[in-house]
């Protein structure tokens, strides 16, 4: 069986046309449509339907394609071990949404200043979800918000950063105390299915502060568009790209000392592209001053 078969079977169905295909892989339709036909001959059964100009998976098809792919990521990692070269899309990349601005690419220039041809793949999801990728062997590391959670022997786990909990205020309401906010303005409330929304709900309960909730939402940047329109107040963790915004609006610190969320790199350790993955790691302790 021809791993190019393969390929072209789970780009269609990834694609959902033979035409998307084509334009992916670099051939022609034609060849997409050939390909396919030879590898359903090969395994004596039909793998996909056409409804028009779209392509969808049979049973059949739907069986094989987790394997399929399995097969398409070994043959891949046996090419990296086999090579001591550095070759273009050969590292995959997870983050959480707020670190793509953050995070990522300050780390991704020093990458790309000495490995100029090098491609990453990104894939962004929640922090929990890349945890899994990664342990999955579907990502050679991602940048998370600590896992609340442990993590499998195959995984490794490195801090880079904290940032505390603070109350986002409009500029005209920096002057008062931050508990003080929280029990008397409007409040909008940072998801809590995500792990900082979930560490600032938890810090409510402990100071015993029940806020006038008026919304909750997902999206930092949206939280603080909100804020600035004067729609209320929020607490959140001091994510930089908050106050870069130009948004009349600032922080208010929590007395004592403030619940962080702390963001890292987890990354599997037994990775075929352990020495590309180890460069990426090395570069984010040198951006964000962490020494191992």
């Amino acid at each position: 069986m021809e791993l190019r078969y393969l390929q072209t079977f789970v780009a269609t169905v990834e694609c959902g046309s033979v035409a998307e295909a084509a334009r992916r892989l670099d051939i022609t339709a034609a060849a997409v449509a050939a390909r396919l036909k030879a590898l359903e001959e090969e395994l004596g059964t039909t793998l996909v339907r056409r409804a028009g100009r779209a392509v969808k998976p049979t049973s059949a098809g739907l069986n094989i394609l987790a394997c399929a792919r399995d097969m398409l990521r070994t043959e891949k990692d046996l090419r990296a071990m086999a090579s001591d070269e550095v070759r273009a899309g050969e590292l995959t990349l997870g983050t959480f949404v707020s670190a793509l601005t953050t995070v990522l690419p300050p780390v991704l220039k020093r990458l790309y200043a000495d490995h100029p041809e090098l491609s990453v793949s990104v894939v962004s999801n929640s922090s929990t979800e890349l945890c899994r990728l990664v342990a999955r062997g579907e990502l050679d590391a991602a940048v998370v918000v600590e896992p609340q959670f442990a993590l499998p022997k195959t995984c490794a786990w490195l801090p880079l950063m904290d940032e505390p909990l603070v109350v986002v205020a409009p500029a005209s309401q920096l002057h008062r105390d931050a508990h003080d906010l929280l029990r008397s303005e409007p409040f909008i409330r940072y998801d809590r299915s995500v792990l900082g929304g979930q560490l600032a709900d938890r810090y409510l309960h402990e100071q015993g502060i029940a806020p006038r909730q008026r919304l909750e939402i997902n999206g930092l940047m949206s939280i603080a568009v909100l804020v600035d329109q004067g729609l209320g107040i929020s607490l959140l963790p001091d994510w930089s790209a908050l106050w870069s915004g130009g948004l009349a609006i600032g922080r208010v610190a929590l007395p004592g000392h403030a619940p962080v969320r702390r963001i890292g790199i987890v990354w599997g350790v037994q990775s075929p592209r352990a020495v590309l993955t180890g460069q990426f790691i090395q570069y984010a302790q040198a951006v964000f001053d962490k020494p191992s």
